[in-house]
Parts: structure tokens; C-alpha cells; sequence
């Protein structure tokens, strides 16, 4: 079945925001006891939800973190994006091309709505996508690496999986994709592209490359 419909994933793919979301996530835990670099902190936690970090770091502490840290966190990473949070290379120019040969194209986030308007609207990438075209693992029983948030999106969108292309950055976002039968890239210029092939992706190094893979020219 040809590609219809491309199924963007936020932090990492569309934003720059790893580097800066895991440098937060490395000075607040370290405050809290758990010292480690923004690479260990990427290696650990990306990939999960908030709701996840929190569960693993208190897991590695043995303790509870303080009741209000994950929105200690987020105003923190906030903060950091209004001075920093830039857009992929090329992210424009490849949802734009997507769209000019017919494909429709979404978000599909780990991360809450809120946050990818925010992140998006930052970037100068908010008129990409309306508002029924954004889509949050808040929304669905299970975030990635099960199949339920793509599969949400899918059907939101009326396509059927397999006419479905995801981008993603994690191993843990491949895993989603290939579990809801759909054809999945991997886009690797600031990931582990062994990761990401080992977990089912075509790698991709540059969003040039998509639109000419899915029939977009």
C-alpha cells in the first residue's frame, strides 16, 4: 500500500530539544542526589514519558522525589526552551513538501499537547499542524513502545496502518511504529542508528532524504 499519510514524532525529529530536555533532567536529578551526565541522562530516560522518568529515577534513588518535581521540571525545561529550542534542520521544508504531493502528515508525542504546541510555536513550526492533527501518548492507554499512540493517530486521520510512514529518533518509537504495522524511518543525525535499525527503521540522516522515500519528489 502506497504512503498516505506521515506521522511525525516531536522532540528529536521536528525539534531540537533533546539536548536541552536532558541537561534539565541532569541538573534536577542531580540536585535530588542522582548525579549523572546529560548523555546518561538521554541513554536512561529518552524515549519515556514524564511519568516514566520520575518512576525510574525514584526506582534508582529508593526514594520518592519531592511531590511537586515534575512540575519543577517542566517549568525548568520551559525556561530553557524560550532560550535555546531551535528546529531540526530542514523540518519546514520537509512537512511542507510532504504536504504539496498530497500526503497528509501529524504528531505523534510521547510528550503532552501542551507541550508540543509550545515546542512547535518556539520553532516557528506551529502553522504545520492544525489542532486535530497533533497527538499525545497522554490520549491513549499505553504511550510507546506499544502500538497505541501511532494507531490513535492512524485512525484520527482515517488511514489505515499500513499506508502509514513514522519518523522517529528512539529505539522505543521504532518499536511503536513496527508493532502497528507501519513502515517506519529512523532518523539518526543525533541518535544511535545501530539503535534504530537493530529496532526495525530504514535509517534516515537528513529530512531532505524523506519526501523523495515516500513519493513526495
Amino acid at each position: 500500500m502506497s504512503a498516505e499519510l506521515v506521522i511525525f514524532d516531536c522532540d528529536g525529529v521536528l525539534v531540537d530539544s533533546e539536548p536541552i530536555s536532558n541537561a534539565v533532567l541532569a541538573r534536577l536529578l542531580g540536585e535530588q542526589g542522582l548525579q549523572m551526565s546529560v548523555a546518561q541522562a538521554r541513554r536512561a530516560y529518552q524515549g519515556l514519558t514524564l511519568a516514566q522518568v520520575k518512576a525510574s529515577a525514584e526506582r534508582t534513588l529508593g526514594r520518592a522525589l519531592p511531590e511537586r518535581w515534575l512540575e519543577h521540571y517542566e517549568h525548568e525545561r520551559l525556561l530553557a526552551f524560550r532560550d535555546g529550542l531551535t528546529a531540526i534542520a530542514g523540518a519546514r521544508e520537509c512537512v511542507e513538501r510532504v504536504r504539496a504531493a498530497g500526503l497528509k502528515a501529524c504528531v505523534a508525542s510521547q510528550g503532552s499537547l501542551a507541550k508540543t504546541r509550545s515546542s512547535l510555536g518556539l520553532t516557528g513550526l506551529g502553522d504545520l499542524f492544525a489542532e486535530r492533527e497533533l497527538f499525545s501518548a497522554e490520549s491513549v492507554p499505553h504511550g510507546k513502545p506499544e502500538p497505541d499512540l501511532f494507531l490513535h493517530a492512524a485512525l484520527s486521520m482515517g488511514s489505515e496502518p499500513a499506508a502509514c510512514v513514522v519518523v522517529e529518533d528512539t529505539p522505543s518509537g521504532v518499536r511503536a511504529a513496527v508493532s502497528a504495522g507501519m513502515t517506519v524511518h529512523g532518523y539518526a543525525a543525533d541518535s544511535d542508528e545501530q539503535a534504530l535499525a537493530a529496532a526495525g527503521a530504514i535509517i534516515l540522516n537528513s529530512l531532505s532524504e524523506l519526501p523523495r522515500r515516500v513519493g513526495a519528489g
